[in-house]
């Protein structure tokens, strides 16, 4: 699932194919909805609110334990929440019906400034407990991989072409980071996801995200494969884990090689539960 903050839409794609659009109403000023990669940790049809007055919160879907989620909500054609994304009462019952617990959602943009980029990390990782830890840097290491960190789940690669960087992250858990030479000038946002055509072959397939809606659906050329490079065998690591529906995610956004600038994103780090 793709959030445009800047246009107040949500993407659903499934297999690389968009599947459903909805209108969403994010945080408002002073309770702004955080920007970067998610994992949907919990699912709860009848939550309520714990901080707010026991509201209700029909067909939530938590992205943070600190509060945000996807769920049913107010939609007066701007952003009005307390951070969560409202959707649509009809669409966020239908939503929570297909979705899975782990499943990735990727929120960019900036709903009053309609920025693209940011000098924040896209990554500010927690730990079981909901409290920020700090980053593993590679130090003089080419790449780090640890797949045991999370044996299962939704895989998801983020490229940064400003820090030159790929991680790696399973489940919502970083599982490998790497140094990388990504000869792309673009500052905008592309989502890629890996895709098994008729003919049974795997296929990198664009995902038309808002702004790029003449990527949907269009096979990456390996041209713009050979722009991105990194370490051997770490390219060799992440290749044996591949799967259909594997997504990446490539930004402009840092994604924590240094640890001043604000915050703009929380990544929930812990194993999701029903």
């Amino acid at each position: 699932m793709y959030v445009d903050l800047s246009r107040q839409r949500a993407t659903v794609y499934r297999n690389g194919i968009r599947i459903a659009v909805s209108t969403i109403s994010s945080g408002k000023e002073g309770h702004e909805t955080p920007i970067g990669v998610f994992t949907i940790l919990q699912k709860d049809k009848n939550h309520h609110s714990n901080l707010y007055n026991n509201a209700p919160m029909y067909y939530q879907q938590r992205l943070t334990w600190g509060g945000v989620a996807l769920h049913a909500g107010g939609l007066p054609g701007y952003p009005e929440s307390h951070g969560c994304i409202h959707l649509p009462y009809t669409f966020s019952q239908q939503l929570f019906t297909i979705t899975t617990l782990g499943a990735t959602v990727v929120v960019e943009g900036n709903a009053v400034n309609h920025i693209t980029t940011t000098d924040a990390s896209l990554l500010a990782p927690m730990d079981a407990k909901g409290q920020q830890v700090t980053f593993e840097h590679l130090d003089n290491a080419q790449f780090r991989w640890q797949p045991e960190l999370a044996p299962t789940g939704p895989l998801t690669i983020i490229i940064s072409k400003k820090d030159q960087r790929i991680v790696v992250l399973r489940n919502g858990i970083e599982i490998g980071r790497s140094v990388a030479q990504v000869n792309d000038n673009d500052e905008g946002s592309h989502v890629i996801t890996l895709s098994k055509g008729a003919d049974g072959k795997l296929r990198w397939i664009y995902i038309g995200l808002p702004g790029h809606d003449e990527d949907k659906g269009r096979a990456v050329d390996e041209a713009i494969l050979n722009r991105v490079r990194m370490p051997r065998q770490f390219y060799d690591d992440v290749h044996a884990e591949l799967k259909p529906g594997t997504t990446v995610l490539v930004t402009m956004s840092s994604v924590g090689t240094q640890t001043t600038g604000e915050k703009l994103t929380i990544l929930d780090a812990v194993s999701p539960t029903q």
